[in-house]
């Protein structure tokens, strides 16, 4: 099966903007349109192409899933893997038989919404036409879906700690293993799917497994979205006169500059510290610090001279 690759469709670079890929389908789709190549299969196969490969570029959330679909497939041909016999059962894993199936995207299913009525590369994927017709085609001839077996469910719980690296879980059934890679960034409520995993119903048809997350507590930070929130604890010297203080994070502790006069109470951010964005490769939220400064509870008479000298200022 041929993959597409829809910025070679619309000839435009990986990071063109909306107004570019708007620009080159319009070009494109002038060129091609069926009124203008009347009894022209090519041009009539170009224009499909031309606008489905717009449809998912021209929307930003299924631009964002598509790429994710890309960089697996890209991952499976640098291992070795021949585009010209391209199968999904060879980008997921094999579906049958003994063996491990390794998943890699999440939530698969989901992927492209009600999209339908495109190529090959969508059918084999999605299982037949999901209603819809891409925008600028002509309406194609239904035909019956075949029914599918019900999905099975398994509720998982990770730690943080995984849910910040990325982790794996193997489940066996049918005498099949599979072997689910867990994304960094998963949240409680990802869905990770693994098709055609599961039991298989009386027609011989496999179902498909789907990993329910959650994403238990951890006693050193919060979550909030993508954010990290904790609470760093300092002397009062270093609150009045300023400092340095390691700060834990999940790759390391890190040097959080305390400036002078620092308040209890006070939050420090360190961009980029907090969990990894589940659909954005190499971006990261933040680590939120909230500064509690320890008093001193027993001091000794100079000490407490001290403490009469500042007084009032």
């Amino acid at each position: 099966m041929e993959y597409k690759d829809y910025y070679k469709v619309l000839g435009v670079e990986k990071n063109a903007s909306t107004d570019e890929i708007k620009k080159a389908y319009r070009n494109l789709a002038k060129k091609y349109h069926p009124d203008k190549n009347p009894g022209d299969k090519a041009a009539e196969e170009k224009f499909k192409e031309i606008n489905e490969a717009h449809e998912v570029l021209s929307d930003p959330e299924k631009r964002s899933k598509y790429e994710q679909l890309s960089n697996s497939y890209q991952a499976w041909q640098q291992a070795g893997g021949n585009p010209g016999s391209f199968r999904w059962e060879d980008l997921f894993g094999g579906m049958g038989g003994g063996g491990t199936t390794r998943v890699e995207v999440n939530d698969l299913g989901d992927i492209f919404g009600e999209m339908g009525g495109f190529s090959d590369f969508f059918r084999a994927f999605f299982g037949g036409s999901m209603g819809g017709q891409p925008r600028g085609t002509r309406a194609r001839t239904a035909y019956p879906q075949q029914r599918q077996p019900a999905a099975y469910q398994q509720e998982i719980t990770i730690s943080l700690y995984e849910a910040y690296h990325g982790t794996t879980r193997t489940m066996s059934m049918d005498g099949r293993n599979t072997e689910f890679t867990i994304p960094p960034g998963v949240k409680t409520g990802t869905r990770i799917r693994a098709s055609g995993a599961g039991p298989r119903d009386s027609r011989g048809q496999a179902s498909d497994i789907y990993l329910m997350i959650q994403v238990s507590p951890d006693p050193r930070f919060e979550r909030k979205n993508d954010d990290l929130h904790t609470e760093k604890t300092i002397d009062l010297y270093t609150a009045v006169m300023g400092g340095e203080v390691q700060v834990e994070t999940f790759t390391g502790n890190v040097l959080l500059k305390i400036p002078p006069g620092t308040q209890p109470g006070q939050v420090f951010r360190l961009a980029g510290k907090g969990m990894p964005l589940l659909k954005s490769k190499g971006k990261y939220g933040n680590l939120m610090i909230t500064i509690n400064v320890r008093i001193p509870k027993d001091l000794n008479n100079e000490q407490k001279k001290l403490f009469e000298s500042l007084k009032g200022t």
